[in-house]
């Protein structure tokens, strides 16, 4: 059952069970928006925060939204929360994005509605976009920063990129062993003599 609307936007449509919302544009040179789109497009179908186990080891999604009839949970067993989520894995090698009416690739009026070779006015030719590096990848998706230095604030940079397997396990084992080293608790100083402990060599 959809959720509940106040008003229908003249951009959106609930048919056969599906909700369409085409009231978002996006053009090319609107990187920010168009990564705002990726992500609400790419979500995953459940949310941790509103995933919760009551004391009967029942699983409770809290719905975003409440349904018609003023269902705001729904509880089931975790079988049954488990056969939904395997529902959802798409098989291998499967197309997930597919286009119908319009949008079909052998729709013959499709070249009157997707345009093809049309630059950007704000594009630069001579500037192409760059594509995101590893190191900001994983800033963005593990919110590790490997490009700022945690002590001083200054920006890293790569000096040496090591792919050897037998010099990274030397690395690797020097550095444990520095570490046990520098773990060892210091010996004490010797005890003090004076003139009455003095010890005679002949």
């Amino acid at each position: 059952m959809p959720p509940a609307t106040t008003d229908d936007k003249p951009s959106t449509a609930h048919e056969a069970g599906f909700s369409i919302d085409a009231g978002t544009v996006c053009q090319e040179h609107e990187r920010g928006k168009l990564q705002r789109l990726c992500r609400d497009v790419a979500r995953p179908p459940v949310s941790n925060e509103r995933l919760s186990v009551n004391e009967h080891s029942q699983v409770v999604y809290k719905l975003k939204h409440p349904f018609r009839n003023g269902t705001t949970h729904v509880v089931m067993d975790p079988l049954a929360f488990i056969a939904r989520l395997a529902a959802l894995v798409p098989r291998p090698r499967v197309n997930l994005t597919r286009y119908h009416g319009v949008f079909a690739p052998n729709f013959k009026h499709r070249k009157l509605i997707v345009l093809r070779h049309q630059p950007s006015p704000r594009r630069d030719p001579h500037n192409p976009l760059a594509p995101l590096t590893w190191m900001q990848r994983l800033k963005r998706v593990f919110n590790i920063d490997i490009e700022t230095c945690p002590h001083c604030g200054g920006t890293l940079r790569v000096i040496a990129s090591i792919e050897d397997p037998t010099v990274i396990e030397t690395i690797l084992a020097h550095i444990a062993l520095r570490d046990r080293v520098s773990d060892a608790q210091p010996r004490a100083p010797p005890p003090a003599f004076d003139d009455n402990d003095a010890v005679h060599l002949f």
